[in-house]
């Protein structure tokens, strides 16, 4: 039986604690630590009693510095474990990259070639190359790539959960699947999923909260907000800032030089 849904209007946030919900970094480790720099200068502005950082997924990808996002993330989490990370699909297909290279899989075709770069790997994607050499090509990156990363951070990104409830809230990387109850979503909603939650207007069992989408300025609907808004191409990273009944937008940007 799923609950009644709640309007966006009327969601809070937990009692006592204020929350931050931070979109797809995607390798921007500068928006990164700009927007964590600004929540700190807030909270001890604020004298706030407890707080959340909800990181909501993909860290790595298509920006200059997955690696040193990652880093930053293992440090932050090892410092706080009130800083929180969440899996997305670009995590994940890492992972699924350094356990079997695919020429066709996610890593390869959307950002990755980016990634290896930060561990200083080059990886050919094979263009220009017949098929021989390609796959020769491919086996040999990913074999510098295996030697590159380091385990914590494979640790880390195997770590990562697929959602958190706080107060009227659900966090995830993409979205979920209407009608079905939160707690028996499926992962590849969680982390994939978009036209048939982005089309469901009816209200939700919790306001959700998530990325993967990217959208211009933050996407506030009645039933969810949207907060990637393409930082790695656009210069802006957003969170969404939940302090009881209070809701509102935090933005973070650089211009490229």
């Amino acid at each position: 039986m799923v609950e009644p849904g709640i309007h966006f209007l009327d969601a809070r946030g937990p009692d006592g604690v204020r929350l931050y919900a931070i979109g797809d970094v995607h390798g921007r480790l500068d928006l990164l630590a700009a927007m964590h720099g600004q929540i700190e200068a807030e909270i001890a502005r604020d004298l706030v009693a407890d707080w959340r950082i909800i990181h909501l997924g993909d860290y790595v990808d298509r920006g200059p510095d997955s690696k040193g996002v990652i880093d930053f993330l293992i440090e932050a989490r090892e410092r706080d474990q009130r800083n929180m990370m969440l899996a997305g699909n670009h995590d994940l297909g890492f992972l699924d990259f350094l356990e079997t290279p695919d020429p066709e899989g996610l890593f390869i075709r959307f950002g990755g070639i980016q990634t290896a770069q930060s561990y200083g790997v080059t990886i050919n994607n094979g263009s220009g190359i017949w098929f021989g050499k390609a796959e020769s090509a491919m086996r040999k990156g990913h074999q510098a790539l295996l030697a590159a990363v380091p385990q914590s951070h494979i640790d880390f990104l195997r770590s990562l959960p697929f959602s958190v409830t706080s107060g009227d809230f659900f966090f995830c990387h993409a979205g979920i699947r209407p009608g079905i109850a939160l707690e028996k979503q499926n992962i590849q909603d969680l982390i994939w999923i978009r036209d048939v939650f982005h089309d469901h207007t009816g209200l939700l069992q919790k306001i959700v909260v998530h990325g993967h989408t990217p959208v211009p300025e933050a996407e506030v609907m009645a039933n969810r907000v949207n907060v990637d808004t393409l930082a790695w191409q656009s210069g802006k990273l957003t969170a969404l800032v939940v302090d009881g009944a209070d809701k509102r937008i935090l933005e973070m940007s650089i211009k490229e030089p």
